[in-house]
């Protein structure tokens, strides 16, 4: 049986071949996900590695409480010249580097930030005997060496088009500094060949920058050859003031930072095999599609097999044969599309700014036997069905027509079962869109999976309906052959449905996606303008705030009515464990920057020493106007500040001042130090660039500095969601180019199916144009099924999913994008047009009499 399977495939590889097409596409999405994770993993982790080779152990000052920031937000810590002096004098301790860490945004030539700020890495440059600071290797000039002074990086010089000698401009924590370049390094830290910076100063410098005079963030001790550095370590910690510092050795710091990278790297690959396995499971509708319609035209042949004594488990045994031989030569081919595709892949994300570092490509064994295995066993199971239809294939039915309709039963028993899986699936998405708390995603998911997997058993009998609509069209337009391509559509309901899931699974995600995050985005726009009436919102990049005195500079500027600060202060009630934020703000001239609605209580009173608080953190804390309550403010540890507030108004909820607000003074004891998170500008004329520059120039002019107007907020928002979505639509396009593969496939072998009526039809006249146009309409009303299918069900899903979102995002309203939809449709029939290319030329080239008398 074995020799027949393979004799079968060997027979058949052109009808095989857009199958094992589909299979290879999905391994290649597989395997390159595998590969290029190995890769750039184990590159980062020697990256990684190579930066604790001279590392013996790493000294680092405790954060958190014991390690506080300074009203001028530089650290405190008990890392000293004196300690390091001791720390030397150990034995088998050759010598000890005493770093200063910190951040450091560089803006290029346009005064726009190099890099993330969390990838800005900044530290001192400590020269050695030579002159030159090992650890980083000049490329030109030399290290700093006076407070005027600073070296960068090559790729971060680079991108910002600086040369030795130029006037750099940067920020760490505030307005922005300048300081000569006179160097530029070479660094193999993972965080700045990933896109970042590094940014040296001398230690003198970096000290006053993030520490204070004679401190330091870390000292990393370096050893003789053969020292014990477990003994080392705990040398080093009975030198530690208690609970102020810890000590780590180098081998355990290497060995976390393996880790990390390796839950970074498994968190991006799990992310690429989900849609990968999308693209499997679109393949699998192909595999059955091809070996049930192989099946059907072998069947005299089976029946034959069976005569001479084959039975039925032999039968099945050389069905799943073949379909483990195509799938293991189409893995083994797509696994190696895969490896260029990881390449390739590599390659591109580093053309634009991804920073992955330099090292071989790796080709893991558990990466080899995955893609393999998955491919085969994939292959084998979407067989398993059609094996045993072929089983049951009786001798004596080697006398039927191969074209006989699917029995009445099956249908019916297939109908029930959908409609079961469907009416479950949108019961629970129905039950998903009256939750108000969006954390628990399980309901959503299970719900969308049951409807999409309801819909694609109920496919074929929803094809007649559709199929016959979009039939009557194309006969009206095209006439014989629009009827022709609408009846061999329905002709096979099946096959039909089978083909057309392929393209509706792609379909369903993406809208779901595009109309979810669609919606999402205006929802995002109306809260970021609800109850805004300030001309301009000024922020930081990083995220760290602004000097309230630069603040209070800001409102004196000519044509600024007012400058509000935002702080904020997280805390817990007492007794009920529910959580809030209180935003401190100036009550007096909130109104010029907010549009507040009071159902109760007034801004009046908040301005006497209470807080308002929004009607839905209201309802949910069971607050009401009047009453005091305890809550605790988180500190930074376990241990809370207590203090009462009182409710002295309750206002519609606004996403200005988030939950509650009251004045600075009731959250500046909870922070430290005392930052601006953001600061509301309201201008005597609007909006204006003189006015923006103004603000930009009286805050400091900092790189960091966001000076944003209702437009820049809602276009940062639009961004976001537009490149979320992006990657979606590139990670689904396989899904989609398999489907497309799928048609191309039903189409081919159908026309092989129907030779002889294809003769037939062209011996009572119909012309080669035809023929042609008949295929290719039929391939359009397949297309334009699952497109309908698709979109339809992924706007219900966007719906329930949405509604669901709503609690969390109150302005969230399903928006149908029209366009969007409309795009989806179009390439819908462009797809059904290109698949139909190939087939369609076949079967107008097809000889009139061999057609008419083939078998």
């Amino acid at each position: 049986m074995f020799r027949t399977a393979l004799r079968n495939v060997l027979a058949h590889k052109a009808r095989l071949m857009m199958t094992a097409l589909a299979v290879l596409l999905g391994v290649a999405f597989v395997s390159g996900t595998l590969v290029f994770s190995d890769t750039v993993g184990e590159a980062v982790k020697k990256a990684s590695a190579k930066s604790f080779k001279d590392v013996a152990v790493s000294v680092q000052a405790t954060s958190g409480q014991e390690r506080p920031e300074g009203e001028d937000g530089r650290r405190t810590t008990l890392l000293d010249d004196r300690l390091a002096d001791q720390v030397r004098a150990l034995p088998g301790v050759t010598a000890v580097h005493a770093n200063v860490s910190g951040r450091a945004t560089v803006a290029d030539k346009e005064n726009q930030p190099i890099g993330n700020d969390w990838q800005n890495v900044a530290t001192n440059y400590q020269p050695g005997p030579g002159g030159k600071d090992s650890r980083y290797p000049l490329v030109q000039g030399r290290g700093p060496a006076t407070a005027g002074e600073m070296a960068l990086d090559e790729g971060a010089a680079e991108k910002g088009g600086l040369k030795v000698g130029d006037t750099v401009r940067f920020a760490t924590d505030g307005p922005a500094l300048h300081k000569k370049l006179v160097g530029i390094v070479h660094s193999e830290d993972p965080q700045v060949t990933a896109g970042g910076s590094l940014a040296l100063f001398d230690t003198a410098t970096a000290q006053k920058l993030f520490v204070h005079p004679g401190q330091y963030d870390e000292l990393v001790v370096a050893a003789q050859p053969g020292t014990d550095e477990k003994a080392l370590t705990a040398a080093v910690e009975k030198l530690l003031p208690k609970d102020r510092a810890t000590a780590t050795s180098g081998a355990v710091l290497a060995a976390e930072q393996a880790k990390m990278v390796e839950q970074s790297n498994q968190a991006m690959s799990k992310t690429l095999l989900v849609f990968a396995g999308i693209a499997l499971f679109v393949g699998v509708f192909i595999i059955a599609n091809t070996f049930t319609m192989l099946v059907s035209q072998r069947s005299r042949e089976i029946a034959l097999m069976r005569a001479i004594g084959a039975s039925r488990r032999q039968v099945v045994r050389s069905v799943l044969a073949e379909a483990g031989l195509l799938g293991l030569v189409s893995s083994v081919v797509g696994f190696a599309l895969g490896t260029g595709i990881a390449v390739t892949m590599r390659a591109v994300l580093n053309a634009n700014g991804a920073g992955f570092p330099d090292g071989p490509l790796v080709i893991s064994p558990n990466a080899v036997l995955s893609a393999l295995g998955v491919g085969v066993l994939v292959t084998v199971l979407a067989a398993w069905l059609p094996s045993r239809k072929a089983a049951k294939i009786a001798p004596v039915e080697a006398l039927n027509s191969v074209d006989a309709a699917p029995a009445l039963r099956g249908l019916v028993v297939r109908n029930i079962i959908g409609a079961v899986v469907t009416a479950a699936g949108v019961a629970i998405m129905l039950y998903v869109s009256t939750l108000k708390d969006a954390e628990d995603m399980m309901p959503p998911m299970v719900g969308s999976a049951l409807t999409l997997v309801g819909v694609i058993i109920l496919a074929p009998l929803l094809s007649r309906p559709l199929v016959s609509l979009v039939g009557k069209a194309t006969t009206r337009i095209f006439g014989v052959s629009g009827k022709l391509a609408k009846e061999n559509a329905l002709r096979n309901p099946r096959r039909t449905a089978a083909t057309a899931s392929a393209l509706m699974i792609g379909l369903t995600l993406i809208t779901g996606m595009t109309v979810a995050g669609v919606s999402g985005q205006r929802a995002s726009d109306e809260m970021a303008a609800q109850g805004l009436t300030a001309d301009y919102q000024v922020s930081t990049s990083n995220f760290r705030g602004l000097d309230p005195e630069l603040t209070k500079k800001a409102a004196q500027l000519p044509g600024v009515q007012a400058a509000v600060p935002l702080r904020t202060a997280p805390f817990e009630t007492a007794g009920s464990g529910g959580y809030g934020q209180l935003t401190g703000t100036d009550v007096t001239h909130l109104d010029k920057v907010a549009a507040l609605t009071f159902r109760s209580g007034s801004l009046d009173a908040v301005r006497d020493g209470g807080v308002a608080v929004s009607r839905s953190k209201a309802e949910k804390l069971g607050w009401k106007t009047g009453e005091t309550h305890e809550v605790g403010f988180f500190t930074g540890t376990e241990k809370k500040e207590k203090a009462r507030l009182k409710v002295a108004g309750i206002y519609e909820d606004n996403a200005t001042v988030g939950d509650l607000f009251g004045a600075t003074a009731l959250v500046d004891p909870h922070n430290k130090p005392v930052k601006d998170e953001k600061v509301l500008v309201k201008t005597a004329n609007g909006p204006d660039a003189g006015v923006a520059k103004e603000i930009r120039k009286a805050l400091g002019d900092s790189p960091l500095l966001k000076v944003q107007d209702k437009d820049n907020l809602r276009k940062e928002n639009a961004g976001s969601i537009d490149m979320v979505l992006n990657m979606v639509y590139g990670l689904l396009g396989m899904a989609v180019v398999i489907a497309v593969v799928g048609v191309v496939n039903t189409l081919a072998m159908s026309v092989f199916e129907r030779t002889r009526e294809i003769g037939m039809l062209r011996a009572i006249g119909l012309a080669r144009s035809g023929i042609k146009q008949m295929v290719r309409l039929e391939s359009v009303v397949i297309s334009l099924f699952g497109a309908v299918l698709g979109i339809g069900v992924g706007v219900f899903l966007a719906w329930a999913g949405g509604k669901m979102a709503a609690s969390s995002m109150p302005t969230y309203e399903m928006i149908l994008p029209w366009d969007r939809l409309g795009i989806f449709l179009a390439i819908a029939l462009v797809v059904g047009v290109l698949a139909a290319a190939w087939p369609a030329r076949r079967a107008a080239r097809l000889n009139m009499l061999e057609s008419i008398g083939a078998q």
